[in-house]
């Protein structure tokens, strides 16, 4: 599993229950070019109390592009995701003649590090730390730095791919999850990481072992044994024991 996948997938998970819901990979074109993350409006769901830095300004549709910790955002990527914003308004619209209005959507470029190059070549407006605003062709793309937002709690999710072994701890430690589905993204980022050669000072591990010994009630039954090591799956299985003996004296 990919880090495009992953950040798609946390962000489906932080929408979750809210008013908008999260498409990964839109396909747009009969090539298959795909759109990383598109983030729409929903006529019911609940409010979110916060939103992470940059995302304040959320409209009916939101597409993004994402770049991950040995990736470069540069103009190209933005050309993309201008040539993504076209084509998706266009197929989701009435039609050609009757297109929806240009305020409905907004456009964003997330990367984990700070785009040195495209700095150089392109004026990038400082709206709040980490978060910046760029003119490209007829729009304004939000530009988000996740090694640069603020190491806050509403920006945890942020934190989780900041590229940053400190930062993405404290992602892991604060965000709450909302899907019960999300063990297998907090192993596959822990093991992005390692393949990234980023070495974690927390144990990730150690970690999703305290996380399924806390939320055993939460888990798939394949899941619940993942992680942990013989002793702790032994006891978890004597407590079964126990309790499916407790059931038969009971009737």
């Amino acid at each position: 599993m990919e880090w495009h996948h992953l950040i798609g997938l946390t962000l489906k998970d932080f929408f979750t229950g809210s008013a908008f819901h999260v498409e990964l990979e839109k396909d747009l074109s009969l090539k298959h070019q795909f759109l990383d993350v598109v983030i729409i409006e929903q006529a019911a769901g609940q409010p979110i109390a916060e939103l992470p830095d940059g995302l304040e300004n959320l409209a009916r549709h939101n597409l993004m592009t994402y770049k991950s910790p040995r990736e470069s955002l540069v103009g190209w990527s933005l050309d993309e995701l201008l040539g993504h914003y076209v084509n998706y308004r266009k197929q989701i619209s009435p039609s050609f003649k009757k297109l929806l209005p240009v305020d409905d959507f907004r456009l964003y470029a997330v990367c984990t590090r700070e785009p040195e190059k495209l700095a150089t070549e392109v004026a990038m407006t400082s709206l709040k730390e980490g978060v910046y605003e760029i003119p490209w062709g007829t729009q304004r793309i939000r530009l988000i730095v996740l090694s640069q937002v603020p190491k806050i709690k509403r920006n945890s999710i942020w934190q989780l791919f900041s590229g940053i072994a400190e930062k993405a701890q404290y992602g892991a430690a604060q965000y709450k999850w909302r899907r019960k589905d999300h063990s297998t993204i907090i192993r596959n980022l822990y093991n992005s990481y390692q393949a990234e050669g980023i070495a974690m000072p927390y144990d990730w591990n150690d970690f999703y072992r305290e996380f399924t010994k806390e939320n055993l009630n939460m888990l798939r039954a394949e899941e619940r044994l993942k992680g942990l090591r013989a002793e702790e799956i032994e006891a978890y299985l004597k407590k079964l024991r126990k309790r499916q003996r407790r059931k038969s004296k009971s009737h």
